[in-house]
Parts: C-alpha cells; sequence; structure tokens
C-alpha cells in the first residue's frame, strides 16, 4: 500500500477524525446522496490514513456527480493512494475530459506522489502539455 505523505496526526487529531468520521458516516447512511458530507468524509478517510475506505467514497461520488472533473480527480488520488496506477491513470484522464486544469496542484499533491513515479504520469503530462498550448 501506499503510503502518504501527510503529516503525522497526534492522538486528539486522530480522535477528533474519527469522531467526525463517524458523524459523518451516519450521515450518509441516512442521505447516500449527501454530496458535502461524502467530500468530507472521504478527505476525512484519506487524512486518517483509511485509503480503502476513501476509494469507496470517492467512487460514490463519482457515480453521483458524474459530470464533476473534482470528483474524478479525487477518486484517482484514491487509487493512487491504494496503487491502483491503471485505474488513476484512466480517473485523471476522465478529469482532464471533464475540465480539471489544476495543472499546478496535480505536479505536487501529495496523494498522487506514487502516481508520478509511474511511466503512464509522463503520458498524462505529455496530454498535460498539449491541453495547455495556446492555439492563435
Amino acid at each position: 500500500m501506499a503510503v502518504s505523505r501527510r503529516p503525522s496526526l497526534n492522538r486528539e487529531q486522530k480522535r477528533d477524525l474519527d469522531i467526525e468520521i463517524s458523524f459523518l458516516t451516519g450521515l450518509t447512511r441516512r442521505d447516500p446522496g449527501y454530496v458535502e458530507a461524502l467530500q468530507i468524509l472521504g478527505d476525512d478517510y484519506t487524512r486518517r490514513g483509511k485509503f480503502e475506505e476513501g476509494l469507496q467514497v470517492d467512487l460514490r461520488l463519482a457515480q453521483l456527480r458524474p459530470d464533476d472533473p473534482l470528483a474524478h480527480y479525487n477518486l484517482a488520488c484514491s487509487y493512487a493512494l491504494t496503487d491502483r496506477h491503471d485505474a488513476a491513470f484512466a480517473e485523471l484522464n476522465l478529469a482532464l475530459d471533464k475540465g480539471y486544469r489544476e495543472f499546478g496542484w496535480l505536479a505536487k499533491d501529495p496523494d498522487l506522489a506514487g502516481f508520478r513515479k509511474h511511466p503512464l504520469y509522463r503520458r498524462l503530462r505529455a496530454r498535460i502539455r498539449a491541453l495547455r498550448v495556446e492555439i492563435r
């Protein structure tokens, strides 16, 4: 499994995240379409190092918001954190198709650190360079 480069959490921060995760899990069980709660829950799982759980949340968000580039970007991050590089590549391409353009963040996002070492990242960079070309 990939290791996130996020800063370590102290005991109190872990406890607070666990409480928030529990609360948000209850909310999303009662309302499975509560996108804002799912977004926070997915981030909390990732911050807590629970990448498989975060992946499940991001899969739900991508289903609920199929045209949202950020939903696909976050799903790509979850795939990268769980060493599913082919799936991360596919989702990043879909995010680009849907309009994702935060290229600077993509290049430094700690969730994608492992993916950036994968040969597929070079192909993604080539596509991004092509998208940035201005035709006059």
